[in-house]
């Protein structure tokens, strides 16, 4: 199963996390299939690749509870569901204005 987890870089007491889509029986610092974003604690920064979170969540891919909460406040998951129903009325309203 893929999951979308946080991946620990950093000095110590300095750690800093990329989001990543790595197989669940990989270990933390493991190699990832795609770095989805960056994400640090302290200063509460979060930088997302949102087309390839929704992408990776599209194909099943299921986010860590941390994740999950970061997501939620970026506004994915809305962007997700909006982005399948505008997908399918984009390309039919083209057609018919055409």
């Amino acid at each position: 199963m893929i999951k979308l987890r946080l991946k620990r870089y950093g000095k110590k007491r300095e750690a800093s996390y990329r989001i990543v889509a790595m197989n669940s029986l990989s270990r933390r610092e493991g190699r990832p299939l795609e770095e989805l974003g960056f994400y640090n604690p302290r200063t509460d920064e979060t930088r997302l690749d949102v087309p390839g979170i929704v992408r990776r969540l599209q194909q099943g891919a299921q986010p860590t509870r941390t994740v999950r909460n970061i997501l939620q406040k970026a506004n994915v998951f809305e962007q997700l569901k909006s982005g399948v129903s505008t997908e399918s009325t984009s390309t039919a309203e083209p057609a018919s204005q055409s």
